[in-house]
């Protein structure tokens, strides 16, 4: 099965939920989804159907890089770890690999809450991408 043909409820539900700047392409048999969603619910949505076709992001076949596009400042949340920095994770889940960090005692902007144990977050430096809750305080 071709790679589109896949994940084709993934990139129709990107362009339903209105993310914009969709490029869809495949490279080396992997799939690249880029785009910018208009909201951190839609790119939320995307990540549930994500899981959905690829269970725990097994197959590691598709890369997701929607960003949320003209994100206004929303809650703010300190970053509480013991001493080290915080994980900024492309999705959510400890697979998913490492696009940024938060330091220690550092504030982040909440873009939202993805469940209990992760939330979509954006970094001082503009990195953006899921952090473990547990690590995180709302201020």
């Amino acid at each position: 099965m071709a790679l589109q043909d896949k994940y084709k409820p993934l990139t129709d539900a990107a362009s339903s939920l209105g993310v914009t700047n969709l490029q869809v392409r495949e490279q080396n048999n992997v799939l690249y989804v880029d785009g910018d969603a208009p909201s951190g619910d839609v790119k939320d949505k995307l990540w549930d159907i994500y899981n959905q076709l690829d269970p725990d992001y097994r197959a590691g076949d598709l890369v997701l890089n929607v960003n949320i596009s003209g994100m206004v400042g929303g809650v703010q949340a300190q970053v509480v770890t013991d001493e080290s920095n915080l994980n900024v994770r492309k999705g959510p889940g400890t697979d998913q690999p490492v696009v940024g960090k938060a330091a220690h005692a550092s504030t982040v902007t909440l873009i939202s809450k993805t469940n209990d144990q992760w939330w979509l977050i954006k970094t001082a430096a503009g990195e953006e991408g899921y952090a473990y809750a547990q690590y995180l305080k709302p201020i």
